[in-house]
């Protein structure tokens, strides 16, 4: 039992805890300078890493500088240029403000501060190398140069949980890129050991991100641009078939500022839950704007942490917009191959109606049929619209390629000149793959998986276009304890447990009453379910258990439906199933993710036996 008096902490004693906070190892260190030559306008910066960071770290921009008279005040602990009163700081927009920086990382390294602002006849350092505070003349470049050397030097102890120096070097550089993503207007060097490491010149936005993030260019990512209200969303985010292995290719900006924020990853992870196979990582680069006064970045010490305002408003738009943007297939015309709008290329018109019968003269055998053993709960919802069910006819258009050519010496199928994306059919391969013609190559299509995909959008909207879901009324209510604390949200979203086919009622703050329940679920075990819901009904505002487990159910009536292997399809049924994607949503995955098509050119296959070499 500690017996001394309550004392005030030594100045050096309280920087050093700060420091454990916010300089945690060499890269939080490099965080915390380059936000302050960020602030201060620079428009390019060098950062020079000697072992790991551990021996030397040096930042150096060309920023407007500190003047003499203020250095000393620079590096005292909550001594700030960027925040003066506290509705200063509920609105900040700057990286760094919380003033503890520079204090806490002069306090466990031997530090350098130099400056020349424009304005001043020459450049002055303030250094603690010699064990207290000196201010002299300097030789610096114009702007502002930090050099910290020997860190934790005075606190050896943690430098025992520090990795190696080639670990520590490349979180350093992670750091770098996270601020170069944000910035592409700055030009960045990196120097490791006194080698240039890497540069990032200054470029456009698209140029920096592909050339930091390679697994993003060539064609695996799309734009995104959203606007609502004061909101704003941007940057691009990887196609769900160029997944990663980790995520180490995820970057998330709030007012540019880096964040790891729980509710924005559960908002990401779900807007692609319906196209991402098994447990990958999806790839993007985002750049949340929103109202200075709507985000409070000062939960954490490091600033990497984020508390909004309204956090459904802000998961359910982000949500919803990532969603919108993964929509769109890549089985449609590009703008750089013809000038017709994709509402144009909707509207073409491939075949003509008699080319959609077999030779038999009979209808195609692509249609759907509800089978009594596959979920069953889905028959009285979806009944009329499984039985109805063909692949989206379109209109006439003069037949290139026939399924039978009659005449022996026929001439062989080729692709038409104005041919749809996912081009001609020509051939079923081994029962499972379609082939089809393009003029510049050709596609193969899994059509299981490609079937699989359309029949599931169908599903879904089928079921999203009710006003409201069936419900079943239970003779005898079914009780399901809560937790207290979601009681409220009960009542709260009466409208959407309503819409939903339920109908529920409080008993007291711990159990609830369910009088009836959608259709679908009927049977289902609905305790963990609901508690579930309202622990996200509280967090995000969305059902999204609810969601995920109709998808799951759809998904799986689809699976079941859908066209199998070694089912033999005419041409013209492979050309309706091809068409039918080029008007589905998230057409390119099947819904567990995989992918449902790929596209060969002529200058790949040239390759492959060495044409023209």
């Amino acid at each position: 039992m500690n017996h001394r008096p309550i004392s005030l902490l030594p100045d050096v004693l309280i920087s050093q805890i700060a420091a454990g906070e916010v300089v945690d190892r060499p890269a939080s260190v490099v965080k915390e300078l380059l936000e302050n030559a960020l602030d201060a306008g620079a428009s390019e910066i060098t950062v020079r890493i000697d072992g790991g960071g551990i021996q030397r770290i040096c930042i150096q921009d060309n920023g407007k500088g500190i003047p003499q008279d203020e250095l000393e005040l620079a590096v005292t602990r909550h001594a700030t240029s960027k925040i003066q009163s506290l509705n200063e700081l509920e609105s900040v927009m700057s990286l760094g403000f919380r003033g503890e920086a520079l204090a806490s990382i002069a306090s466990v390294s031997q530090f350098t501060l130099s400056s020349y602002p424009k304005h001043q006849d020459s450049a002055y350092s303030i250094s603690n190398q010699s064990g207290q505070w000196l201010l002299e003349p300097s030789a610096a470049s114009p702007g502002t140069t930090v050099d910290v050397q020997s860190l934790y030097f005075s606190t050896p102890a943690r430098r025992k949980f520090l990795k190696t120096e080639q670990t520590e070097f490349f979180h350093c550089l992670d750091v770098v890129k996270r601020m170069a993503l944000a910035n592409p207007a700055v030009t960045w060097l990196v120097y490791r050991d006194g080698k240039l490491q890497s540069r990032f010149q200054e470029s456009s936005w698209s140029a920096r991100v592909f050339s930091i993030l390679e697994a993003m260019a060539n064609g695996a990512s799309k734009p995104i641009d959203v606007h609502a209200a004061d909101m704003q969303l941007h940057g691009a985010v990887g196609l769900p078939d160029a997944a990663r292995g980790k995520g180490d290719m995820q970057f998330f900006y709030v007012n540019g500022r880096f964040v790891k924020d729980k509710l924005i990853n559960h908002a990401v992870r779900s807007a692609y839950e319906d196209v991402l196979h098994g447990d990958k990582f999806p790839s993007f680069v985002l750049f949340l704007n929103l109202p200075a006064n709507e985000v409070d970045v000062n939960v954490h010490p490091a600033k990497t942490e984020v508390r909004f305002r309204n956090a459904r408003a802000v998961h359910q738009w982000v949500r919803h917009s990532i969603q919108a943007s993964l929509a769109p297939s890549r089985a449609v015309v590009p703008l750089s191959d013809s000038p017709a709008s994709a509402d144009q290329v909707a509207a073409s018109t491939p075949v003509s109606s008699n080319a959609w019968r077999s030779s038999t003269g009979s209808a195609p055998v692509v249609q759907v049929q509800a089978k009594s053993a596959a979920l069953p709960f889905l028959r009285e919802e979806l009944a009329d619209y499984i039985q109805a069910y063909r692949p989206l006819e379109p209109a006439p258009r003069p037949v290139q390629i026939t399924a039978q050519p009659k005449e022996p010496q026929a001439e062989p199928p080729r692709a038409a000149e104005d041919a749809e994306y996912l081009g001609q059919a020509i051939a079923q391969v081994h029962g499972i793959y379609i082939l089809a013609l393009r003029t510049d190559g050709m596609v193969v299509v899994d059509m299981h998986a490609a079937h699989e995909r359309v029949l599931y959008e169908q599903f879904k909207n089928a079921l999203d276009n009710q006003q409201t879901i069936s419900s079943q009324e239970l003779l005898v209510p079914l009780l399901v304890q809560i937790d207290p604390r979601l009681a409220s949200e009960v009542d709260n979203g009466q409208h959407l447990w309503e819409k939903l086919g339920f109908r529920l009622s409080l008993i007291s703050t711990q159990e609830l009453a369910v009088r009836a329940v959608p259709s679908m679920l009927a049977g289902q075990d609905l305790s963990a379910l609901l508690q579930q819901w309202l622990e996200d009904l509280q967090l995000y505002g969305v059902a999204h258990v609810l969601e995920r487990q109709r998808n799951e159910w759809l998904a799986g009536l689809a699976c079941h439906t859908a066209v199998r292997a070694n089912r033999k399809l005419t041409i013209p049924e492979m050309n309706a199933l091809l068409r039918s994607m080029e008007r589905t949503e998230r057409s390119d995955q099947c819904n567990h993710g995989r992918p449902t098509w790929r596209h060969f050119s002529l200058s790949e296959m040239d390759k492959w036996f060495l044409r023209g070499q």
